[in-house]
């Protein structure tokens, strides 16, 4: 059965034009004009990805966002016209695992869409657990712990701290975090990259407990180190 994305754009032309190119790509897409009606579409529809304008009318994009990451896991891609960077931090602070700034190329929603589907899909092969020092990963269940502390993960969090896991002890950079966990690099994505870190970096030292366990190398990138005693000394 194709995939299903939601697109939840008030413009009417770009909903549809999107659609197109989905539907011509494989997958099942569904439009979605008006934001006060999103969470219940979402709902109705069940959807693999949304994609969402952040700018909508009756209600900000940013809130419809906020409610579908605090309801589900689904992947959320925000499609925006807004220049401001601020607005896109603050949507992946929220859980979004990625953004498109008008205008656009169909064909690179599309690619998008196909990344982020890619990198959070749950595989259907046998349980991989990863551990490292206090630090488990659950590759099929997408689940991450210290200790007997259970991470709450975006799909997007989860894929980096994965990779930084399986690098343990070595500096990986912006564009290395990019190929292995989006598949493909985007301009002006690196950002993005800082601003997950920052939020893996609150959850493992203020909700686990954790001393911090990812360190920045200025210049260079990011690297972990693992850490046995999962309490901060």
């Amino acid at each position: 059965m194709a995939q299903k994305i939601l697109i939840i754009e008030d413009e009417r032309q770009i909903a549809r034009l999107v659609r197109l190119y989905l539907e011509e790509a494989g997958f099942q897409a569904v439009e979605n004009h008006d934001g006060k009606q999103a969470i219940f579409a979402f709902r109705h529809e069940k959807p693999d990805l949304v994609i969402l304008d952040l700018n909508l009318p009756g209600i900000d994009g940013l809130d419809v966002c906020r409610a579908l990451c605090r309801e589900s896991d689904v992947p959320v891609i925000m499609l925006t016209a807004r220049s401001e960077e601020a607005d896109r931090l603050i949507g992946l602070e929220m859980g979004a695992d990625d953004y498109i700034v008008k205008p656009f190329s169909p064909r690179e929603v599309v690619a998008r869409v196909r990344a982020v589907l890619r990198r959070t899909s749950r595989s259907q092969s046998p349980p991989e657990i990863m551990r490292v020092g206090s630090l488990t990963l659950d590759m099929t269940g997408y689940r991450a712990s210290i200790g007997d502390h259970v991470l709450t993960l975006t799909p997007s969090e989860f894929e980096i701290l994965v990779t930084l896991a399986r690098n343990a002890g070595r500096v990986l950079s912006r564009f290395q975090l990019l190929e292995e966990t989006q598949g493909v690099t985007y301009e002006g994505y690196e950002r993005a990259i800082d601003q997950h870190i920052k939020n893996l970096r609150r959850k493992i030292e203020g909700d686990a407990g954790q001393a911090r366990i990812i360190h920045t190398v200025h210049g260079v990138g990011y690297r972990l180190d693992p850490v046995e005693d999962n309490h901060v000394s």
